[in-house]
């Protein structure tokens, strides 16, 4: 069985961070798994500043740089970077979801220039402001909301088996085997830094969070390793850095010679 070369951080901010009524506790989780580097790339805006936080929101994002494609690590990072800025300039004001998908048009435009369509990322990416949540997604990562005991994916991914799927609707035909047992099913048919995206993953109206709802962004690493039920487990625990410390252990129970970078963002509504 190969070995996972582990490289961990977990964090969590020392104080909540508090709107009106609910509060936000935030806990990051990262590890390299078996492969040669680090790819992933996440960030969160105004998670230590409750004022901030409070008047222009609180950013989290996750993205997923392409192996076997140029540089992930540089795709991820400049769409990290992209998204920040693009966060500070919004007008709060204005249309969020819109300005939200917006800013993955330019992150995407940026990835391109630099590296000329030949690398990429995914992204989980949201925003919280007076206590809804916006966010987009574009590839494969994940996107999730606990609430009440169950497991609920947010956002869908973008590869070759669901653009079978769709065609196959449009066609009026049920059939789906075909697209599961497609050679390229994985392969992602948009992402960051690809020349032309098209399909973006965004809210059209915001989702009014609740105390008690956890939101959980993260890389394939995680949610194509985990099962749903290891993932309702982890977040049975009491804070958002034990939930990261226990999904990390579910990941090292699988034991998987070829485990892929693994980022986790996590959300925690008290």
């Amino acid at each position: 069985m190969g070995r996972v070369n582990k490289k961990t951080e977990v964090t969590v901010s020392p104080e909540l961070i508090s709107t009106d009524k609910i509060c936000y506790e935030i806990g990051n989780l990262q590890g390299i798994g078996a492969r040669g580097r680090q790819e992933d790339s996440f960030t969160a805006v105004n998670a230590l500043d409750e004022q901030k936080s409070d008047k222009l929101g609180l950013l989290f994002a996750v993205c997923d740089g392409m192996g076997g494609m140029k540089d992930g690590k540089l795709a991820s990072e400049t769409a990290v970077q992209s998204f920040r800025a693009s966060f500070a300039a919004m007008d709060r004001t204005g249309n969020i979801s819109e300005q939200l998908k917006e800013s993955v048009y330019v992150a995407s435009e940026e990835v391109e220039r630099l590296l000329g369509g030949d690398g990429g990322s995914t992204v989980v990416i949201g925003i919280i402001l007076n206590e809804k949540l916006h966010f987009a997604s574009v590839g494969d990562s994940f996107f999730y909301l606990y609430r009440f005991g169950k497991l609920l994916r947010l956002n869908r991914e973008h590869n070759i088996c669901h653009e079978m799927y769709r065609e196959n609707i449009h066609r009026e035909s049920t059939e789906t085997e075909e697209c599961r047992r497609a050679d390229d099913a994985a392969a992602l048919a948009q992402f960051l830094g690809m020349p032309g995206i098209s399909d973006i993953d965004c809210t059209v109206r915001p989702l009014n969070l609740r105390k008690g709802d956890v939101l959980v962004a993260c890389s394939d690493g995680v949610g194509g390793v985990l099962t749903e039920e290891e993932i309702i487990e982890s977040l049975q625990w009491p804070t958002a850095a034990d939930m990261c410390r226990r999904l990390e252990e579910h990941i090292a129970e699988h034991q998987n010679p070829n485990q892929d970078n693994y980022t986790v963002s996590i959300i925690k509504c008290n």
